[in-house]
Formats: structure tokens, sequence, C-alpha cells
């Protein structure tokens, strides 16, 4: 399955249609999927059934970075292949969940022969996979697997996998430039009519790496960059406004699905109640961080569920305020004390071992990221006003990550990705993604159990109350601050043709463009 830009929702790519769905008991869905007959991996060898099992294991198989895919897909418990049809595979998945038909198909294969030529992974059931504990005894042939496969690389030598899409990755300079090339036969090119999600029609794509603002805006006024997707709301306006600009330029904005967020690190003592969070979010000024970093092209939220998804979003929650005051209130019912009544005396209390806590925040964000750094700044300020001591430590892209996972903060701020048709949020707020793709390491036996219900709703109108419950019980316990969503602001040479703006990332499809008329202008 992949996203169809142009209509902003999923479409069959590999699989030659959407999933049939078959409901069993109260606790099974299964979804048949067949694969395009035409679909080869570069080596000409078709792409089969036993490649979706392969990859389904990968997900699962121990000693692989595959933290945070691995709970995103563990209800899908079994494929059964097709006897007669290679081609041809029933997912038997845990729960009824309405998204399903989208998420179970929501992943890239990879080809069995090139990393388990032997079949070795065969052997095993793909739920046991899912349940091996992580204390399991070493096994030989799961340790030979990870071996082979980091040995492979595919992160760093794509080269070495045969793939099934359009592009070949044909250079590749770190954090600055990557190049690909059509290949110059697909299996696709032989589609009539050829699927929208299937065309592939620039020869060759250059994505340069260009962290500078500055730097990526005048590479797009000289024509050395021909689209800029995620332009700063400033120069955007800037852009625009610009006469000159908008003669060679086009400006698209659209709704987007990613909200920016303060995350605590409730692992840290300081911050592991909930009323310590719910007095430092009130330091965050929304509504001036909004104008400030977005140039009114964002959207309030009071959680990370759009409020453009109406049937979804907890209006009865009133926007976050900016209160200072009630902030020094919620302080001191978590049992914080100011030595002195001034801004400059630090906030302390005694720990449950008798060891003293002092109130000081680390907050780190992407580096070069403008507007991270202006959230940063104003949290600062406010935090000083009451005594609270707030260190910003911007940081590598590189590094970033690793960081977070590793629990080096008091507070990060990010962009959360969402999307409007699936809402596992397992990976991120559930007590199983901690110290993976779930940074602020919250979690309790109550919200893990909401975030399961979401993630296996039966009916729409199930999940939208069982949403907006979640939202609601995360405003209670604060690990994360909801700030507010971005619009994807992009900007293009006016020739370009098929953009297919849209709200899902990267907000545009860079395989259907082409280029128009010298002459004509959009």
């Amino acid at each position: 399955m992949q996203v169809d830009y142009a209509k902003s929702s999923y479409s069959p790519g590999l699989a030659d249609s959407l999933p049939r769905i078959r409901l069993v008991g109260d606790s099974l869905t299964l979804l048949t999927y067949r694969l395009r007959k035409a679909a080869t991996w570069d080596n000409g060898q078709p792409v089969l059934a036993t490649d979706v099992a392969f990859t389904l294991k990968l997900m699962q198989a121990p000693g692989l970075p595959n933290e945070s895919i691995r709970t995103q897909y563990n209800f899908i418990r079994e494929l059964r292949a097709d006897p007669n049809d290679a081609r041809r595979f029933t997912l038997v998945c845990q729960g009824q969940a309405s998204d399903f038909a989208h998420t179970s198909g929501d992943f890239f294969i990879l080809p069995e022969a090139a990393l388990d030529a032997r079949g070795t992974l065969r052997r095993y059931r793909l739920a046991d996979l899912i349940g091996r504990s992580a204390s399991a005894a070493p096994d030989t042939v799961l340790a030979a697997l990870a071996r082979r496969y980091a040995a492979a690389a595919p992160g760093r030598r794509p080269e070495r996998l045969p793939g099934c899409g359009p592009y070949r990755l044909v250079s590749w300079e770190k954090d600055h430039h990557l190049r690909f090339q059509r290949k110059p036969q697909w299996w696709a090119d032989s589609l009539k009519p050829l699927p929208a999600v299937l065309q592939a029609r620039p020869s060759q794509i250059d994505f340069l790496i260009i962290p500078n603002e500055a730097s990526a805006v005048l590479a797009l006024r000289r024509g050395d960059v021909d689209l800029y997707p995620d332009v700063p709301a400033r120069e955007f306006n800037r852009l625009r406004q610009s006469d000159k600009a908008r003669q060679t330029l086009a400006f698209y904005t659209t709704l987007s699905h990613n909200v920016v967020t303060a995350g605590f690190n409730t692992r840290r003592p300081a911050l592991a109640d909930r009323r310590t969070r719910q007095a430092l979010a009130l330091l965050f000024d929304v509504p001036s961080l909004l104008a400030a970093t977005q140039q009114g092209l964002g959207q309030r939220t009071v959680g990370i569920i759009s409020p453009n998804t109406r049937c979804n979003y907890a209006d009865s929650l009133p926007p976050l305020a900016f209160a200072p005051g009630r902030a020094v209130a919620l302080l001191q019912q978590a049992g914080w004390r100011q030595k002195a009544a001034t801004p400059t005396a630090r906030w302390t209390r005694q720990g449950p071992s008798g060891t003293v806590q002092q109130l000081a925040l680390q907050v780190r964000y992407r580096a070069e990221e403008t507007a991270f750094e202006t959230i940063g700044l104003q949290f600062r300020a406010a935090a000083a006003q009451l005594g609270i001591a707030v260190e910003l430590r911007p940081t590598e892209a590189s590094s970033l990550k690793a960081t977070l996972q590793q629990g080096d903060f008091d507070l990060y701020i990010k962009a959360v990705q969402g999307n409007p048709y699936i809402f596992n949020f397992t990976s991120i707020l559930h007590s199983q993604g901690v110290g993976e793709a779930n940074l602020t390491g919250f979690g309790t036996p109550a919200s893990d159990r909401l975030v399961e219900a979401v993630a296996l709703a039966y009916s729409p109108t199930v999940r939208s109350r069982l949403l907006r419950k979640l939202q609601v019980l995360m405003r209670e316990e604060m690990p994360m601050v909801p700030l507010f969503f971005e619009n994807n602001r992009i900007v293009a040479n006016r020739r370009l043709r098929n953009l297919c703006p849209s709200s899902m990332r990267p907000g545009y499809a860079a395989a259907a463009i082409t280029w128009g008329p010298q002459a004509t202008l959009q």
C-alpha cells in the first residue's frame, strides 16, 4: 500500500488491489492480498508472499534495528500463504481495528533470497518471534541472521540489496547530497493503465541537504534547487511577498499532521510527578509562539490529534493557558519550595529517599531549527521569572535521536509526525516503547490499556470515543505538551507540474513531478 498524494489516501502499490477483509468472531481480522504479477526484484526474480513473510519476521527478530517497527506491526500474528498462488496470502491480525486495511500494508518489503537464501527463518512462527522474551536464550540461527543483516548494512550500502522500486541510489555524500536515477527497465512500466502511486516520471532526482535556511533560500532563488519543502514560515512569507520571487516561484500550503511538542523526561525524579509537569506546561506562551514561529500558518491544539479531524479531536478541553502564577501554585502543591520569594531563588524539595531535588532543566532540540530555538528561549525566559534554571542544549540531528533515547535530557522540543488514517500510538506512548520511540518514558497500566484499545478499535465511532479519552488522560498526566500543528509549506519552481501538494508527509509526490513549458506560468 502506498499514499496517493493527489487523493491523500492509500492505494495499492505492490499489491494489485485493496485487501479483501473478513472478520472472524470478535477478535480476528483476515486480510487477503495478492502481489502484482509483474512485480520483480532488480535481479528479475518475482516478488512473492515468501518475501512478505520474511519481512514480517525480520521486524520481530532479535538483534536487528527494528525496535520502533516491532511494536507498530505486532498486530499481524500470522501470514497464511496460498498453496495455489505464490503471490497471494492472508494476514491474520489480532483485533478488528478499522484501519488494519491501511496499516497492514504500509511497510516496505525486503527480498528473502538476498538475506536468507537458505530460508532459515521459515522454521519460526511469526507469533513466536513476537512473543519471544528479551531474556530468551541465544539462538544461533537468529544470531546468524542478525550478523548477515549487519554485514549487508542496507542503511549505508543499499546497493547490496535488490529493490523493486523505480529508482536506484547512485551517489551519496552523507549530510550533503543524494542522487537517485530512474531504472531503465522497471516492472511497473508494463502496467496499463499505470496507477498514480507507481508513476516515476523524473529520470533523476537529487536531494540536497542544506541545514542553513538562508543558504537554502538563496539556492532556490538562484535555481540551484527546484523545490524546497518545510520552508520556515518567516522565509515562506517573505518570499511570497516578493514580486521578483513570484515571477519564478510557486507557493503551496496544506494542512499538516505534524504536531510540535515539548516532552518531559518522566524518568527524572524531578519530573516524575504530574503536578510538576502540569506546572511547567503553563510556562509555554503558545499564542505568541505560534505567531513568532509559524507566521499565522499553524494551528493551536489540545492534543496530538489534529483539530481538523473534528470527530476525534477533544474539543471539550480548553487550550492550554500561559499562566506562570498558576504554575507557582502547582509547584508548591508538588512539594517544591523557594528559599526566598525572588526570581533568583532556586526551587528544591525533599525526595522520597531523603535526597534534595533541584528543579533545573536541560532542554534539547535539533540544532539549526530556529522555530524550536524560539520555543526554548521563550520557555527559558518564563522559567527564569520563577527562579527555574533552564539550559538550552541544541543538538546535531545526527546524534539527537540517540541522545533522547538514552534519556540525556529533561525536556525536548520536536515535531511528532502524524497520519490521518492510522492511530496506533503504541511506539510513542506505550510503556513497551520506552527507550525507543517513547522518549518521555511515560506509561501506566491505564494509559497502556487505552493506547492498545485505540489501536484495536473496531469502528470509527468507538475509536473516536477512545481518542478523546486518551487526549484527556494525556492532559492530566502531561508527559508531553502539544503546542501547535504545523502547515506544510512548499516553494517550487513555477514550471514544475504534478507536485500533488498533500497533508501527508513529505507533502509532495517527488516521483510524479514533471516540467511544464518554459513560458507557462502555474
